[in-house]
């Protein structure tokens, strides 16, 4: 049974910011501390290979203090619309109907909302009362692929059917005001807000690449690198900063057994489609394919321009290959890591 992913598009939050922009606002937030440590805290900042970033809310509302509560607030009805907007642009460009979607898969992790965001969306939208519901949390910047393996799994089982995977992320919902450790300083600088969609399909004569085989990869003794810790305030970045040398050493493990089992090795692969989970960690994969003459460009592109959106980022990157309709045969490894430690993967072929 075949899958094929046939659109991915992406809702950009309605605040911008650039970079240079934010950093006034880093310096004042930083006012009671010692000179040195604000410049090491912009020079994160100004190195962190993001110009600009969107947000569910202005800058002056991230650098307020307010509760937990507030913030979360904000996330729910922001995330209320954009995934509302997301999905119903998907289903206009790719000429479906909202009702013949049988399954709906909504991921986020930057807030807390039950009913989960999926329910809010079959009303706004009018979906099938019989539509199949999977809200995907707690799995940070690896469920967007866990999302679409989700789907195909569904979507394998059931043929002629149609899929949606939303992915919602608002970081900046999350970020600590009184907290002035690195890790904190490090993820403000590179997380951003977006909201991405993919529609899938199993249905004969669709178009979009094939997906011809998914597969996890869990890291063993691994689950404080990266993640959340629940505290009075919020949702508090836990973020190793070890994790792009873990990457490194797990690399040969995640990559070529996964893709002998489709007789292809990663010279073969066409394209890359990485999540850009930082600076280190981009430059660390570079490290490992530059050699074998593959670039991840799109990768560091879509970081430059949105920075690191947890789950949403790798559709984000996914959108510009698919936008550039690469030739019939052509192949893409679709990679993403997260909480847990994991490692989530999947591979196209067009």
């Amino acid at each position: 049974m075949e899958v094929r992913i046939t659109k991915v598009v992406k809702q950009l939050p309605q605040y911008m910011r650039e970079t240079k922009e934010i950093l006034p606002f880093v310096s004042q937030w930083l006012s009671g501390h010692e000179d040195r440590f604000k410049r090491k805290v912009l020079k994160v900042f100004e190195n962190a290979a993001v110009d600009k970033r969107y947000g569910i809310m202005n800058i002056e509302e991230v650098f307020t203090a307010t509760s937990f509560e507030e913030k979360n607030d904000i996330y729910i009805r922001e995330v209320k619309k954009l995934g509302t907007s997301v999905l119903q642009k998907a289903l206009q460009e790719a000429k479906w109907d909202p009702k013949s979607l049988d399954y709906i898969i909504t991921v986020s992790c930057t807030g807390i909302m039950i009913p989960s965001l999926d329910a809010f969306i079959i009303n706004d939208l009018n979906l099938r009362q019989d539509i199949i519901r999977l809200p995907v949390t707690e799995m940070g910047c690896a469920a967007g692929v866990s999302g679409i393996i989700y789907a195909r799994n569904f979507l394998q089982a059931n043929p002629g059917k149609r899929a949606a995977v939303i992915a919602i992320e608002s970081p900046t919902a999350t970020f600590q005001l009184d907290d002035y450790s690195m890790t904190n300083m490090v993820s403000a600088a590179i997380f951003g807000d977006g909201a991405a969609c993919a529609l899938l399909s199993s249905e004969e004569g669709i178009s979009g690449p094939k997906i011809l085989g998914d597969e996890m990869y869990h890291f063993y003794n691994a689950t404080t690198m990266m993640g959340f810790q629940m505290t009075n305030g919020g949702l508090q970045m836990v973020l190793d900063p070890e994790v792009p040398a873990k990457i490194a050493e797990h690399f040969p493990n995640v990559i070529h057994p996964f893709l002998e089992q489709y007789d292809k090795t990663i010279e073969e692969i066409d394209h890359l489609i990485f999540h850009p989970g930082g600076k280190k960690i981009v430059q660390t994969v570079e490290e490992l394919f530059g050699h074998l003459g593959k670039n991840i460009e799109d990768t560091k592109a879509v970081l430059k321009e949105y920075g690191n959106m947890s789950s949403a980022t790798v559709l984000y990157v996914l959108e510009r290959f698919m936008n550039r309709n690469p030739s019939p045969g052509e192949t893409g490894l679709m990679l993403s890591f997260g909480p847990g430690f994991s490692a989530q993967r999947i591979l196209l072929e067009w």
